[in-house]
């Protein structure tokens, strides 16, 4: 599975990247922020964004939204991380179709259920206990 994983702060995205590396997705790509992540996206295959929600520039809701508008990219499984507790932009952010959502701070636990949803999802023949 190709990731690309999305945050404005570099330790979060070495912490993201580490975690996924423990649980051996090795596949993956990062970017600062979502103007950059949009570009990878046109250029490359992904199988799943992981974004943060709060970035500079393009963040993570604009992207989801650009994403889904996006003929080609429009099914790909989105996870958005935050420490958002805004109810309102919460609903926006299930509005918009967010795959899943990660609350800021969790663990490599958290993480791990959220990529095993995602491979169901992706490929729902297999039985992933």
């Amino acid at each position: 599975m190709k990731i690309l994983v999305v945050d404005d702060m570099i330790s979060m995205r070495h912490v993201m990247l580490h975690m996924l590396r423990s649980l051996d997705y090795t596949d993956t790509d990062e970017a600062p922020d979502g103007c950059q992540a949009f570009d990878l996206l046109q250029r490359q295959h992904y199988d799943l964004v992981i974004t943060d929600y709060h970035m500079p520039k393009m963040d993570g809701m604009a992207l989801l939204r650009a994403i889904r508008e996006d003929e080609r990219l429009a099914k790909l499984p989105v996870i958005m991380v935050s420490c958002e507790d805004e109810k309102d932009k919460i609903k926006a952010v299930i509005q918009a179709q967010v795959t899943d959502f990660i609350v800021k701070p969790f663990n490599q636990e958290t993480l791990a259920k959220k990529m095993k949803h995602v491979e169901q999802l992706i490929n729902p023949d297999i039985c992933i206990v």
